[in-house]
């Protein structure tokens, strides 16, 4: 699956659980990690850790590999890694503390 596809695909599973917010960077010109960062918010550590779950058993389901989640614990900022696209599954306040759009905006 190309990166455009993949962040399609993990842009539809957040938004399947009422993401808030959803946001999508195209960093390729600015990382040798990923394509693209998709950064969401949840209502709380609960929705955090659900919509990151479920987006991690639907690319399962897809077949599409997974290289890492961390953040799973304290669910205030959980991070999965697609390859070719980062999902930030953040709470509000932890999103407005580390203002990662601003940061990636910036470095473009």
């Amino acid at each position: 699956m190309q990166s455009a596809e993949l962040k399609a695909f993990v842009v539809d599973k957040v938004d399947d659980l009422k993401a808030k917010d959803i946001v999508t960077f195209d960093v390729s010109n600015q990382s040798t990690i990923t394509d693209y960062m998709v950064i969401c918010s949840g209502t709380s550590s609960t929705h955090v850790r659900s919509m990151a779950e479920y987006a991690v058993k639907e690319a399962k389901q897809a077949n599409i590999e997974i290289l890492g989640v961390e953040g799973r614990d304290g669910s205030e900022w959980v991070l999965v890694d697609f390859g070719g696209v980062i999902l930030h599954v953040m709470q509000e306040q932890t999103r407005d503390f580390y203002q990662l759009e601003k940061l990636w905006s910036e470095g473009a």
